[in-house]
């Protein structure tokens, strides 16, 4: 396929791998640990077989690049009290109602009775709103600075129609503040960082110039293809090798330095940082999306009196290491036997973008083999 297939060429990514094992050769450490942070990353490292291919001195490790694995125990358990509101609709992504909270999901919910349904995009449950006039419609924001510039968009349309029976409950994330809280906790030691292509489309090469200034940390932003994250590997060797850390783009057809100022502007107007809840890292200052004053009264969390307590994750999950790179999937003791694909208990099974998903999907075997 156009555009697909120059990205998959088995010939160019066998080069990049010999000039990867060059540049390792060249570097101080022939042992390197790099993180790639974004889930989509994981499923295509692992999907195309990229880990096979690397020379043996460089280790992948999974980062908290999932919004939907990312989002708190006690935000589901907020979402799942929204679906219980007399006569509300909770619309939500797919991944979402899977996801357990302290007492079930938003499947179970609707399995209920509670009208809990999956939309595409926000602006389908603006739809909602305006074909129920009598109902309120809840749409559960999550993701991080990709999607949030559209459920900003949808705030802003619901305005301009006056629709007061639209409401978001926002958990989105913002993806910087969670690198620099990684390498703060100190429990695992980075060579470099493989940064996320779609986040950084809206925010921006320049986001990531902590890394390199602050932490002395390399960083190569990269797409989803094979060569794509080869490429982005090869960037993190090279400045390893040549002792100069800084931010590489080998996503240039994409990742820009300033980032898609449009989709910023829209985002920063309804949208404010505010402290969020991370899975397995608790409360990361700055990390989170809540809507400005401006712009509360489609605020679901001050339209429906409902108080949640802060919740636990299911008994014996250990999702929250995985995110934080501390522990690999089949190390989890429930991994395969107890959490699996048909009957995911932690959210890193149930995501498209999971960690736990991935190594089931495509290299169970070989990574618990290495992990016992």
């Amino acid at each position: 396929m156009k555009f697909i297939d120059e990205f998959r060429d088995k010939d160019l990514a066998q080069s990049l791998v010999r000039q990867i094992q060059v540049s390792l050769s060249r570097s101080r450490s022939l042992r390197l640990r790099f993180m790639e942070f974004c889930g989509g990353h994981t499923h295509a490292i692992l999907r195309f077989g990229i880990r096979k291919l690397l020379p043996p001195g460089i280790e992948m490790l999974s980062g908290p690049g999932c919004p939907v694995c990312v989002t708190s125990a006690t935000d589901i358990d907020w979402a799942i009290a929204f679906s219980q509101v007399p006569g509300a609709i909770l619309t939500t992504f797919g991944d979402m109602v899977r996801v357990r909270g302290t007492k079930g999901s938003l499947q179970s919910e609707r399995a209920r009775g509670a009208d809990v349904r999956i939309v595409y995009s926000p602006l389908d449950s603006l739809k909602l709103a305006e074909r129920h006039p009598d109902r309120s419609v809840v749409f559960l924001g999550v993701g991080f600075e990709t999607t949030a510039p559209g459920v900003a968009a949808s705030i802003l349309e619901a305005e301009t129609k006056r629709l007061r029976n639209y409401s978001v409950f926002s958990v989105h994330k913002l993806t910087p503040p969670a690198t620099r809280a990684i390498l703060d906790a100190g429990e695992v030691r980075l060579s470099g960082i493989l940064g996320p292509g779609h986040v950084t489309t809206v925010i921006g090469t320049r986001a990531w110039g902590f890394l390199a200034e602050q932490y002395r940390v390399p960083i190569a932003v990269a797409g989803f293809e094979p060569l794509d994250i080869l490429s982005g590997i090869h960037m993190l060797v090279q400045q390893l090798s040549q002792g100069r850390i800084r931010v590489d783009n080998a996503y240039p057809r994409a990742a820009l330095l300033q980032g898609n100022p449009t989709a910023l502007s829209v985002m920063n107007k309804v949208f404010e940082v505010c402290d969020a809840e991370w899975r397995g890292m608790g409360i990361l200052p700055k990390s989170g999306l809540r809507l400005r004053e401006a712009y509360t009264s489609f605020d679901a969390a001050k339209a429906f009196p409902i108080h949640i307590d802060s919740s636990n994750d299911p008994p014996g999950c250990r999702c929250g290491e995985v995110l934080r790179g501390v522990l690999s999937p089949p190390q989890c003791p429930l991994f395969r036997r107890v959490c699996s694909l048909d009957n995911p208990v932690g959210p890193c099974m149930v995501s498209g973008e999971g960690a736990c998903s991935a190594y089931l999907q495509y290299g169970e075997e070989r990574f618990e083999n290495e992990s016992n």
